[in-house]
Formats: structure tokens, sequence, C-alpha cells
């Protein structure tokens, strides 16, 4: 088993369902994206399921997520919306504790 499909069986996004790029939806060299960055989140984020798949361009290339700080909060505002729309504003502000909208 190649490493991308490792990671897929481990992927379980609640915010994504296709193997694709999030942004122009390539399937050549994807990589996994938690939308909350830092230690803790990105664990919360694996446990909830927030993160994308990205091509390397999209994801630390030049107009990726981690060159670009507005589309950073964009991702991290979907992560929000849909996880709210699922378990609730209460349960994201005690297991996340920042309002990203």
């Amino acid at each position: 088993m190649s490493e991308t499909e490792r990671l897929w069986k481990q992927m379980d996004s609640i915010l994504q369902k296709k193997k694709e790029c999030f942004v122009c939806h390539t399937t050549r060299d994807l990589e996994c994206h938690h939308c909350l960055p830092g230690t803790w989140r990105r664990k919360l984020s694996e446990e909830y399921g927030l993160k994308v798949w990205l091509c390397h361009e999209h994801h630390t290339g030049r107009t990726g997520v981690h060159a670009d700080p507005k589309f950073m909060l964009e991702l991290k505002q979907y992560a929000q919306t849909v996880f709210v729309g699922k378990y609730g504003s209460e349960l994201w502000m005690q297991r996340f504790g920042k309002n990203y909208l």
C-alpha cells in the first residue's frame, strides 16, 4: 500500500468525500492538510475529520494554504461551519476555544 493510500484510509474527513485537491480537483501529488494548526488543534482536526486533500502546489507551494493567510482562514472557517452544522457551536467552543467566523 502506498503512503497516499495509507493516509486516505486514515483520512475520514467530514469536509471532503472525494480523493482530490480541494481547490483544483486534481488527483496527483495529494497531501493531507489539517485545517486547524498547532499540536493540540491538529490532533482535534484528526479526531473530528477537519482535514482536506490538497495538491502540493495548493498545500505548500507559493499559492498554497501555508503561504496564504487568507486561504488558511477560509479553510478554518469552512471547517468550523461544517463542524458546527454537525455537532453544534457549543462543542466547537469547548473543544477548539476560538471562533474563526
